[in-house]
C-alpha cells in the first residue's frame, strides 16, 4: 500500500500545482518528473542508468508531438500571413455568424473528421486556431474543441486506439479474436453514443456561462434543437460503420456526414436560432482569455480567393484519409520509411524510431505549409513572418511536453526494477480494481482515463490497461467485451483532460503558462460526467 501510494505523488502533485497553486505546466510537470526520479530511484531502486534511459526516451517521445504541434501551428500561421486566413473566416461568417453554431460545426463535426483521420491531438489543434480567426477567445476554442475530442477518440487515425486493444488481448482471447474485436468495436460506439447525445450541447452551456455576456445558461437554450441534431447526425452514421464496417473509420465517416449535412442545415437556417449569440467586445475580454499571438495582428494581406483558402485543409483532409486507410496501400510503405536508433543505454523498452513519412507534422502539415507558399504566392517577408512565429509558439511547449512524457515513460518502466514490483502505474490501476470488487465496471472507464492523463493517446492507454481490465473482469466475473469497451471509452474521454493534449493546444493557440490550468479545471467534470453516462449504459450491458 505504502508503494502504491508513493505511485499516485506524481500526479497528486500535478493536480495540487495546476488546480490547487495555478501554477504552469511547465513548473508542474518539470516538479513532477523530478519527483518520479525520485521516487523511481529511491523506492523501486531502479538503476540510474535505466532511469536516464527512460526519461531520455520520453524526450525524444515528446519530439513527434513537438513536431505534430509545430505541423499544425506552421499551418495557421502561413494562412494567416498569406491572407488565406481572412478568406476562411469570411466563409464560416456567411454560414453563420452565431457562434454556438460555428463551435459546433468546427469543434464538433470538423473536428471528429481530424479525429477519424489523423488523431494524437491533431483535431483540437486544428480546430481551435479556426475559431480563434473566427473571433473567440482563445480559451475558449481550446476549452470546446477538447471536450468535444471525446466522442471520436476511440475510432481515430483511422481506429488505431481500438487496434490497441485487439494487439494487447489477441494472445489473451485467442483465435476468435476478430469477432470478439467485432462485438467490442459496436459495444463502444454504443456507449459512446450516449454520451454523444449531450456533448455538443454542454459545451455550448459551457460556453455561454463562462464567455458570455451575460453568464448565463439561457443563452444556450435556443441551440439545443441544433445540437442535438448535430449529435444525431454524427451518431447515425457513425454506429452504422462501427457495426457494419469495422472499427478503422467510424469517425471519418460520421465527421464527415455530419458536416456536410451541418453546413447545409446552418446555410438554410434549420433549427437555428432567429437571435445570433455573439461573445462581448475583445477589448472587454480578460487577459487570460487571450492567446499570445492574438496581439501580433498580421498586416493587410492580398485577397485569397475561396477555394484556393481552402486548398491546404482539402490537401490535408485528403492525404490524412490516403495514408491512414490501409486498403490505398500507402500507409504500410509510409510507417515502413523511418530512422531508427538502439536501445538507450542498452535498456529495455527504449529503441526510438522516428516516422519521419509517417508523423502528421510533417506530412501532411509541414508538406502542405510549403506547398501553401507556391499556391498562396507568398513573399518572402511573409514565409519568414509565418515560420519565425511558428518557432516562436512551439518553444514555449518543449519544456512541458519534455517533462510530461518523460515522467510518463518513466512511470510506465518502473517495473524494470530489481525488487520486482510492479511500474508505478500497474499499481495505480491494481489500487482501483481491488477497490471495487463487483463493482468495478463503474471504475473500468476510469483506469482508461488514466491511462490517457499521463500518456496523452487512448491507444497507450489500451496498449497498457486492457489486458489488466480484461483479466480483472473476468476475476469478479463480468462481461469482458463491455469492460474492453469502458477502457476505450475512458481513454477517449481522458483526452479532456490529459497533460499532453492540453499543453499541445495551448502552444497552438498561445496560452502557454496561463491556461493550462484553467483548461484541466474547466475539462475535470464534463470528462467525470462523460465517465457517469458510460457506466450507467453499460451497467444494462453486462
Amino acid at each position: 500500500m505504502a508503494y502504491t501510494a508513493l505511485a499516485f505523488l506524481p500526479i497528486v502533485l500535478i493536480l495540487v500545482m495546476m488546480i490547487g497553486l495555478k501554477k504552469s505546466s511547465a513548473l508542474s510537470l518539470g516538479l513532477a518528473l523530478s519527483l518520479s526520479i525520485a521516487i523511481a530511484l529511491g523506492f523501486w531502486k531502479m538503476d540510474f542508468t535505466a532511469v536516464s534511459a527512460y526519461v531520455l526516451f520520453g524526450f525524444l517521445k515528446a519530439f513527434d508531438i513537438l513536431v505534430i504541434v509545430f505541423g499544425a501551428i506552421l499551418i495557421l500561421n502561413t494562412l494567416k500571413y498569406s491572407g488565406g486566413m481572412d478568406s476562411i473566416n469570411r466563409a464560416f461568417n456567411s454560414i453563420s455568424t452565431d457562434r454556438r453554431v460555428q463551435i459546433i460545426i468546427i469543434g464538433w463535426a470538423f473536428g471528429a473528421f481530424i479525429e477519424g483521420a489523423a488523431g494524437f491531438g491533431t483535431p483540437a489543434a486544428l480546430a481551435a486556431p479556426l475559431l480563434i480567426g473566427l473571433g473567440f477567445p482563445a480559451l475558449a476554442a481550446a476549452m470546446g474543441t477538447l471536450i468535444m475530442n471525446s466522442s471520436p477518440v476511440s475510432f481515430g487515425a483511422v481506429g488505431t486506439p481500438t487496434n490497441g486493444i485487439k494487439t494487447s488481448i489477441s494472445q489473451l482471447v485467442g483465435s476468435g479474436i476478430d469477432g470478439y474485436m467485432s462485438e467490442v468495436t459496436f459495444l463502444t460506439a454504443f456507449i459512446h453514443s450516449f454520451a454523444a447525445m449531450i456533448v455538443p450541447t454542454l459545451v455550448v452551456f459551457m460556453l455561454v456561462k463562462f464567455f458570455g455576456k451575460n453568464k448565463s445558461f439561457k443563452d444556450a437554450l435556443p441551440i439545443i434543437p441544433f445540437s442535438i441534431f448535430s449529435s444525431v447526425m454524427f451518431i447515425i452514421p457513425y454506429l452504422l460503420i462501427a457495426k457494419y464496417g469495422g472499427f478503422e473509420i467510424p469517425s471519418l465517416i460520421g465527421g464527415l456526414v455530419c458536416l456536410g449535412i451541418l453546413v447545409l442545415a446552418a446555410k438554410v437556417g434549420f433549427l437555428v436560432p432567429k437571435q445570433t449569440w455573439d461573445f462581448d467586445e475583445s477589448q472587454k475580454w480578460p487577459d487570460f482569455w487571450v492567446g499570445s499571438q492574438k496581439k501580433e495582428e498580421p498586416k493587410e494581406h492580398k485577397k485569397i480567393g475561396i477555394f484556393m483558402a481552402w486548398v491546404p485543409y482539402l490537401l490535408i483532409s485528403l492525404i490524412l484519409v490516403a495514408t491512414r486507410i490501409p486498403a490505398f496501400g500507402l500507409k504500410q510503405k509510409l510507417v515502413a520509411l523511418k530512422i531508427s536508433f538502439p536501445p538507450i543505454f542498452d535498456t529495455a523498452n527504449t529503441a526510438y524510431s522516428f516516422s519521419y513519412a509517417y508523423l502528421p507534422g510533417i506530412i501532411p502539415f509541414i508538406l502542405v505549409a510549403i506547398l501553401t507558399i507556391f499556391l498562396h504566392k507568398m513573399s518572402g517577408d511573409e514565409v519568414k513572418e509565418a515560420w519565425g512565429a511558428t518557432f516562436k509558439q512551439v518553444g514555449k511547449a518543449v519544456i512541458p511536453l519534455c517533462a510530461g512524457v518523460a515522467m510518463v515513460q518513466l512511470m510506465l518502466n518502473t517495473g524494470n526494477n530489481p525488487e520486482h514490483l510492479d511500474s508505478m502505474l500497474k499499481m495505480m490501476a491494481k489500487f482501483f480494481a481491488d477497490i471495487s470488487g463487483q463493482v468495478y465496471f463503474i471504475v473500468a472507464p476510469l483506469i482508461g482515463v488514466l491511462g490517457a492523463f499521463f500518456s496523452g493517446s487512448n491507444t497507450v492507454s489500451n496498449l497498457l490497461f486492457a489486458p489488466l481490465q480484461f483479466e480483472a473482469a473476468q476475476l469478479v466475473g463480468l462481461k469482458t467485451q463491455v469492460i474492453m469497451a469502458l477502457q476505450n471509452i475512458g481513454g477517449a474521454a481522458g483526452n479532456m483532460i490529459c497533460i499532453n493534449n492540453i499543453v499541445a493546444v495551448c502552444a497552438t493557440v498561445g496560452l502557454i503558462g496561463k491556461g493550462e490550468h484553467r483548461l484541466l479545471t474547466y475539462n475535470i467534470l464534463p470528462c467525470l460526467l462523460y465517465c457517469i453516462i458510460a457506466v450507467s449504459v453499460a451497467f444494462f450491458l453486462l
